[in-house]
């Protein structure tokens, strides 16, 4: 029915005020936001072009010509480009909306082109020469100045993986397996470094109230990082697992406590596993040191995971319980 009918009908006082009410709740109870399906087939469009145009440049690569594809590229990258300069909203240091719905979109197209357009310069005609670092640098500053200049957490995404891209932690598995490369201390230091520096800036944006809403992907990435790093370092150093398990293990519960202050369940749940995975570690290190893998550590090992999964998960329902009423990420 039209709304306007029943507003016109409790006009003239043929329609109560309590029964206009309940006409309106039920009218706001049928509709249904397709806000976040909207976004997703958005974001899905820009990958799949992104994709698309790359599986047919790479199969007629013959045909076209370098030159050609590269030219293509850097149109596209420079249009998004100077699109999203035109029709941007004014910079400022707290969170600005999108001008119009495909902004965010296009922003995101012409970063995707502006980094396929380094990459692609750089192995074409080693436009950098031996500097790789340059190559990952390049495209790093530019994706950073975008994420601030245009509000896009997003491109700061992108720009966070450049960045470890860039310090040496993007490192393929192939690779891995070729090189045989789990023991390297160099990657392991790094990866702490930089998840703890991504945990400080995510901290320096909330305190400085620059672009505060940042402080969740610093610090989402930082965490993760900083976490991964520590339980590759906790297996190389063999020798020294128990005090490189006290050093995780305080990390952690500093990073405990303010995820607790925050009522953060989802960080406290990031937290748990990871150290859930170190103590487990720890615990069949020591498991083995004593009884040298007989029949008794081998019942102590299972016994250990049945209990220590049990308290794990009404350790979870307690936080959960106990943060439900405040929760947030």
């Amino acid at each position: 029915m039209d709304p306007q009918l029943f507003q016109k009908l409790h006009a003239e006082g043929l329609i109560s005020d309590e029964s206009l009410q309940k006409i309106r709740a039920t009218e706001d109870s049928r509709l249904f936001s397709l806000h976040w399906e909207l976004k997703t087939l958005l974001y899905l469009g820009v990958l799949l072009l992104s994709g698309g145009l790359g599986i047919l440049i790479y199969k007629n690569i013959d045909t076209i010509g370098h030159q050609a594809i590269i030219t293509f590229i850097a149109l596209v990258a420079a249009g998004c480009f100077y699109y999203c300069i035109r029709q941007k909203s004014p910079f400022s240091v707290h969170k600005v909306t999108a001008p119009n719905p495909f902004f965010d979109y296009i922003l995101l197209l012409g970063c995707l082109s502006f980094v396929s357009f380094i990459g692609y310069l750089q192995f074409q005609y080693n436009f950098f020469g031996d500097a790789y670092g340059l190559a990952t640098f390049t495209p790093l500053v530019v994706l950073f100045i975008s994420a601030y200049y245009f509000d896009h957490l997003g491109v700061l995404s992108m720009a966070i993986t450049n960045l470890a891209a860039w310090a040496g932690i993007a490192i393929t598995p192939t690779r891995i397996l070729k090189d045989n490369s789990f023991g390297d201390t160099r990657l392991v230091l790094t990866g702490l470094l930089l998840g703890a520096t991504l945990l400080l800036a995510g901290t320096a944006s909330e305190k400085r109230d620059f672009k505060k809403h940042f402080e969740f992907t610093y610090r989402n990435f930082g965490l993760h990082l900083f976490f991964i790093a520590g339980l590759a370092g906790l297996f190389l150093f063999e020798r020294y697992y128990l005090p490189s398990f006290l050093l995780l293990l305080a990390c952690a519960w500093f990073l405990y406590t303010r995820a607790i202050k925050r009522s953060s369940f989802y960080f406290l749940l990031v937290i748990i596993i990871y150290m859930y995975i170190a103590l487990s570690y720890v615990v069949i290190r020591l498991l083995s040191e004593v009884n040298s893998y007989d029949m008794g550590a081998l019942y102590l090992g299972i016994f250990y995971f049945i209990g220590s999964a049990l308290v794990t998960v009404k350790l979870l329902m307690s936080l959960n319980r106990k943060l439900k009423t405040h929760d947030r990420l």
